[in-house]
C-alpha cells in the first residue's frame, strides 16, 4: 500500500512534470507512437480486410498469416529490428505494427462476412454496384465489428509502445525502464499505471464509439424480450379459472 501512495506521489510531484522528461512531454511520446502505429496498421488491415470479406477470397490465408504474427514475440523482434535499423523510432513502429494488424483485419472482414447475404442479394437486386454495395451496405453494417478489431489493436499498441524506450524511442515506457535501472520502485509503478489509465480511457473511448456507429435500423428492429400473456388456466382457490388479460 506504502508503494501505491508513494508512486502517486511520484505522479503528481510537480517535478515530473516539466522538462524533456517530463510525464506531459513522455505521454505525448507515448499516444505520437500509439497514433502512428494505428494509423498505418489501419491503412494495411483495412482495405485487406474488406477485400477478403467482400469477395470471400484469401480469409484462410488471412486468417494463418494473423494467426502467426500474433505468435510472434514483440520483444524478441523489437530486439532483432533495433539490431538490423539501429536505435530509434523506425524499429518500435515496426514492430508495432506487426503487432496492430491483426486483430484490424479480423475485424474487417469479419464485419463484412457478418452481414446477411440476403440483404447484399436484395441490394443486388435493386441495381447496386458492387462499389454502392460495399459503401452502403457492407461498410455502415461491418462497422461495429471494425470498431472493436480498432479497440482492441489500439489496446495492444498502448500496453506494447512500453518497449519503446527499450531502443531509446521514448514514450512512458521510460519510467519503468529508468525505474528498473536505479531501483526506483515508485518510478516504476508510476509509470505503469499511467500507461493503464491511458489504455483505459481508449478502451473508453472505442466502446462508447462502438456502440455509436451501429446503424439506425439495426437498433430499430432489435428484437426486445416481451412476454405474451399466457393462455393457461390458472388456479385460484382450488378452481381452474382463465388468466385476466
Amino acid at each position: 500500500m506504502n508503494l501505491l501512495v508513494d508512486a502517486f506521489a511520484w505522479i503528481f510531484d510537480p517535478a515530473h512534470q516539466a522538462g524533456a522528461n517530463g510525464i506531459p512531454t513522455r505521454l505525448v511520446q507515448h499516444l505520437g507512437i500509439s497514433l502512428l502505429v494505428l494509423l498505418v496498421a489501419s491503412a494495411i488491415a483495412i482495405p485487406v480486410g474488406y477485400l477478403i470479406g467482400h469477395t470471400g477470397k484469401g480469409r484462410t490465408l488471412a486468417v494463418s498469416l494473423t494467426g502467426g504474427f500474433r505468435s510472434l514475440p514483440t520483444l524478441g523482434l523489437l530486439i532483432i529490428l533495433a539490431l538490423w535499423l539501429g536505435v530509434g523510432l523506425e524499429a518500435p513502429l515496426i514492430a508495432l505494427i506487426v503487432l496492430a494488424v491483426p486483430p484490424i483485419l479480423a475485424g474487417a472482414y469479419s464485419g463484412f462476412e457478418a452481414v446477411d447475404r440476403r440483404t447484399i442479394d436484395a441490394a443486388r437486386a435493386v441495381g447496386m454496384t458492387e462499389w454502392q454495395i460495399v459503401s452502403k451496405v457492407e461498410v455502415p453494417l461491418g462497422l461495429p465489428l471494425l470498431i472493436g478489431g480498432l479497440r482492441s489493436g489500439t489496446l495492444q499498441i498502448i500496453a506494447t509502445a512500453t518497449l519503446a524506450d527499450y531502443v531509446g524511442a521514448g514514450g512512458l515506457g521510460h519510467f519503468i525502464f529508468v525505474g528498473q535501472k536505479s531501483n526506483d520502485y515508485p518510478q516504476m509503478l508510476a509509470g505503469s499505471l499511467l500507461v493503464i489509465a491511458l489504455a483505459l480511457l481508449s478502451e473508453g473511448i472505442f466502446a462508447l464509439l462502438q456502440k455509436l456507429v451501429v446503424p439506425r435500423g439495426v437498433v430499430a428492429n432489435q428484437s426486445t424480450d416481451v412476454r405474451r400473456p399466457s393462455s393457461r388456466r390458472v388456479a385460484v382457490v382450488g378452481f381452474p379459472t382463465e388468466e385476466r388479460k
